[in-house]
This record gives C-alpha cells, sequence and structure tokens, in this order.
C-alpha cells in the first residue's frame, strides 16, 4: 500500500471506532449545553474574560473570542482527557508494528482522525455561540465573525493538542503517568507564556509565544502595557470596555501564527512517526536493576501454619481499611518520598510546602491504585468478597486520609499544633473522594490524575 492509501485506512478505522463510542456523542453534546456557561455575566457568574478587571462589550467577534478563548485554555485538559481515553486508546500494535507499513503514515492517519473528532466538537460549539448571538449580543449579529473568530482561535490550539497525544502514544516513557505530567506542564506553559509577551508590539515572532491565541484579539497590535488579563473564575469590576477585536485578529503576524501553528501541529505528527519505538520492554541497565531491587518491598515471609487468627480479621472493614492503606503506600520509594515530604513540611511553610508536596505524591498514588482497584476485570472479582466494592471505596478514601495525616504528623509535632493534621484531613479527603470517583466511571486512573493535577496547581497556587 502507498503512504496516502495507509493514511485514509488509518483515519478511516479510526473515525469508524469514533463513531461506535458513545463518548464522542457526549463530547459533541457538552459543547453546545457548555456554552453558556462559558459567557459570564456581570455577576461573574460562567468563565470570565476580564481585562483591568471589567468584562468587554459583548459584541459578535467577541464573542467568538470569547468561545475560542475558552477553548484553547481551560477545555483542552478535558480534550486531553478525551483523547488519551477513548475507544482509540487500545490499537492492535502487535500487529502493526510487524508490518512494512509506514509508521509515519499511520500516526498522521490517527492524527487527521482526532482533529476531525475535535473539529466536530468545534462546530457543535460554533453553532451554540450563533445561537447564543441571538440571546446575547450587544450591536449588529454577524454569524461571520462570531465563526471566523472562533475557528482562528481554538482550531490550532485543538490541532496542537491532537498532535501532543499522538506524539505521547508514539514513546513509551509518555504513554502513562509520566505522558500526564508531561501534558500539564506544557498546558500550564502555554497559559503563561502569552503573558510575559504582552508588553511586546505585535510580530510573527511575538505572536508565536501565544499558542493559545488569547493576547492579541483582547489588547490589539500595540504593547499592552499595565493591562491585567484574567481568565477563568475572576472577580469582575462594575462596568464593560470596549475591545477592537477586529484590530487584534488582523495585528501584523498573528494570522501567519495561528497557520504556523497548525502546519508545527502537522509536523510533530510526522516527528511521532519518525521517533516511534515499539511495545517491547526496554532494557534495564544493571544499575537501574540494582536501584529497583534495592527499592522492591522483598519477598513475602513465610507462612506459618500455626499463626493465629490476624486480629484484623475479625473486624473485616478494619481489614479492609489496613488493606487499602498498605496498597496505596506500597513500594519503598513512596515511602521515601513520603519521608522527604514530612520533613519538608516540619522544616519549612507546612501549607506552602508541606502540604502540597504530600498532595502531589498522593495524587500519583491514589491514581495508581484507584485505576487498579477499578479495572473492569478486578472490579468482577472483587465484587465477589465479603464486603462490597462500595465499603472498598470508603476504604479507600480513609486510606488516602491516613497516609495524609502520617505524612502531616511530624509537622503538627515541631509545631505542637493540630492545624497541620486538620488540613491534612481535609486534603486526602478530596484527593481520595475524587481519585475514586472518577476512576469508578471511567474505570483507570488517567482521568483523576488529569483532574488532580489541575486542581493541585490552583491549591499550590492560592
Amino acid at each position: 500500500m502507498s503512504a496516502g492509501e495507509i493514511v485514509g485506512s488509518s483515519l478511516i478505522t479510526s473515525l469508524a471506532r469514533y463513531r461506535r463510542s458513545w463518548g464522542l456523542w457526549l463530547l459533541l453534546l457538552v459543547a453546545p449545553v457548555g456554552a453558556r456557561f462559558m459567557i459570564s455575566d456581570e455577576d461573574g457568574q460562567g468563565v470570565a474574560i476580564a481585562i483591568g478587571g471589567h468584562l468587554p462589550v459583548l459584541t459578535s467577534p467577541m464573542l467568538g473570542v470569547w468561545l475560542g478563548i475558552v477553548v484553547s485554555t481551560l477545555l483542552l485538559p478535558i480534550g486531553y482527557i478525551y483523547l488519551r481515553s477513548n475507544t482509540n486508546r487500545r490499537q492492535p500494535w502487535q500487529v502493526e508494528e510487524v508490518t512494512a507499513g509506514s509508521r509515519i503514515a499511520i500516526m498522521v492517519g490517527r492524527f487527521a482522525a482526532d482533529v476531525a473528532v475535535l473539529f466536530a466538537m468545534l462546530a457543535a460549539l460554533t453553532g451554540a455561540g450563533c445561537f447564543l448571538g441571538l440571546l446575547l449580543v450587544s450591536g449588529p449579529l454577524d454569524l461571520w465573525a462570531i465563526t471566523s473568530a472562533l475557528w482562528v482561535i481554538a482550531a490550532p490550539a485543538l490541532m496542537g493538542l491532537a498532535a501532543i497525544r499522538i506524539l505521547f502514544d508514539a514513546l513509551p516513557w509518555l504513554r502513562r503517568g509520566l505522558g500526564d505530567f508531561a501534558f500539564f506542564v506544557l498546558w500550564i506553559t502555554a497559559i503563561i507564556m502569552p503573558v510575559t509577551v504582552q508588553d511586546r508590539p505585535s510580530g510573527f515572532a511575538t505572536n508565536m509565544y501565544d499558542f493559545p491565541g488569547f493576547i492579541r484579539p483582547l489588547v490589539g497590535a500595540k504593547p499592552a502595557t499595565g493591562q491585567n488579563i484574567a481568565i477563568g473564575g475572576v472577580e469582575v469590576k462594575p462596568g464593560r470596555v470596549t475591545v477592537n477585536v477586529e484590530q487584534g485578529l488582523a495585528a501584523d503576524g498573528y494570522l501567519a501564527s495561528r497557520g504556523a501553528w497548525a502546519v508545527i501541529s502537522l509536523a510533530i505528527a510526522v516527528l511521532a512517526g519518525l521517533v516511534y519505538r515499539p511495545h517491547a520492554p526496554p532494557k534495564r541497565a544493571k544499575t537501574t536493576a540494582l536501584l529497583g531491587r534495592l527499592l522492591a518491598d522483598g519477598p513475602a515471609p513465610p507462612a506459618n501454619a500455626e499463626a493465629p487468627v490476624a486480629r484484623a480479621a475479625a473486624i473485616p472493614i478494619v481489614g479492609l481499611i489496613l488493606a487499602e492503606f498498605r496498597l496505596i503506600g506500597s513500594g519503598k520509594v513512596f515511602k521515601l518520598l513520603a519521608l522527604g515530604a514530612a520533613v519538608a513540611g516540619a522544616l519549612g511553610d507546612y501549607r506552602h510546602i508541606g502540604s502540597p508536596a504530600a498532595v502531589l505524591l498522593l495524587v500519583f498514588a491514589l491514581c495508581a491504585h484507584a485505576g487498579r482497584s477499578e479495572a473492569r476485570a478486578l472490579l468482577s472479582l472483587s465484587a465477589t468478597a465479603m464486603l462490597p466494592p462500595v465499603m472498598r471505596r470508603i476504604a479507600f478514601i480513609l486510606g488516602g486520609i491516613g497516609w495524609s495525616m502520617v505524612i502531616a504528623i511530624l509537622a503538627a509535632a515541631v509545631r505542637m499544633s493540630f492545624e497541620p493534621l486538620l488540613l491534612a484531613v481535609a486534603t486526602g479527603a478530596v484527593a481520595s473522594t475524587i481519585a475514586i470517583a472518577i476512576a469508578t466511571v471511567s474505570r483507570s486512573g488517567f482521568a483523576p490524575r488529569i483532574v488532580l493535577m489541575i486542581l493541585w496547581y490552583g491549591y499550590l497556587s492560592s
């Protein structure tokens, strides 16, 4: 088969699998339903875009820009969760990796399918935005202005999101939790970078820093020195400011930079095919193998037939809580990191150092264990146990709270205060509940890990 035929086959196969997935229809439904909540009113209800603390006047172009900015900034993690957890997350690599077909063509076909699905969601959002224009727009309604502004901002960002997903699937060390953390870092960086160049005049090089594409439409072609731009749930002042969106979209180098990001996304998909690595187990170096043996839990003690009944077994729920506690904190690496977080919280500011370090550690541990325990095959087996799955989930939450308190004990002892323990109970309960709740729905630890990392960043920054 030629490269074009392979691209077409990969595209059609991926789209067919998307079409049979209920998640696609949920994604297409979320866009129009959530469109109204993307536009904030004067009371700050919804996603606010504030310039100097004031909402902009909602003209037709501004409505398109508003929706596009929400998609290219705040909704990218949701798109990433969908791309990494939908029906196409499992591929027949056992067959593909031993064929002579072009790996680049296969990856480009999958990239095109992901882009098509994301663009379908964007089209549904466009229809909802045009309908909202009838109700919310100040001045004449211009459907083309709404559509063009929305797609200029959001389309390159969604293409970049699809490219990142394809690249992460190509490299073994980015296919799991490390890839999720890498996306989190890239997402935060993409939001911060435009703000660092907003005081520069518009140009192609300057606008290339703005992957989400939100600075220039909001501030125009001139430098935005002293203007405070806030996106999300922010407090707004009375009154609105007028924004010349057309001037910002036509600013020097802005449209060229959006086209460049689209081309870069396609290039990343091609790069993913070039650097693709098979699913073979990696060869471990001797030093890595030695380190693994040193950090492993070690063999279980030999069975003693004359040993009395375990005390925890007399009360099944207690044994279940202890089992969940041990499984969450399994491995010597976790215990060493927990000790480090405890020491950091005792020596420094617990709220801003120790507690965030403990929560970040628990995010990975909780999500890993939640993903294992909520897997479909294991769930069918655990449902036959003495205690029902709902009791295991309650025990999971209590085990997470227990680890959070264990890490906070040293800080509480040093400060002679219960405040670190109370904070540990609150953060441990929230993290554990979110982890097990999302894992129960998604049957994996991936989705809760992304959600909790975003919440952790907000907790760290607050």
